[in-house]
């Protein structure tokens, strides 16, 4: 069984940058093969998809409104996928989940996730 466990959120001002992280821990073939990624969960809205990136090539795949913003990437060695969000506005608020699946960035993208992580709140406020 993955476990997953973010850091890295907080409170900041629109236009600021923060940096997400995410380290898996559990079987290595679990991450074997698996994408990871990040989702968001804004108050009284549902979950939504914000980025994931493969295992073999570390093919990237964002959220079309968060392209130019929002960067994704990982480290296969420490199994620990990140979350580079520049620019922050009000609306990125949110808790931003770690995900992980077996398979691509856009399997993920598209069916969601088998493992979640507990959540880190992002908040952004002036």
């Amino acid at each position: 069984q993955a476990q997953l466990l973010e850091s890295g959120g907080g409170l900041v001002q629109p236009g600021d940058s923060l940096r997400l992280s995410c380290v898996g821990s559990g079987p290595d073939f679990t991450f074997n093969n698996a994408a990871m990624g990040w989702f968001r969960q804004a108050p009284g809205k549902e979950r939504e998809f914000v980025a994931a990136i493969g295992w073999i090539d570390s093919s990237a795949y964002i959220a079309d409104s968060l392209k130019g913003r929002f960067t994704i990437s990982r480290d296969n060695l420490k199994n620990t996928v990140y979350l580079q969000m520049n620019n922050l506005k009000v609306e990125d608020t949110a808790v931003y989940y770690c995900a992980l699946r077996a398979g691509s960035s856009w399997n993920m993208a598209k069916y969601g996730s088998d493992y979640w992580g507990q959540g880190t709140q992002v908040t952004v406020s002036s």
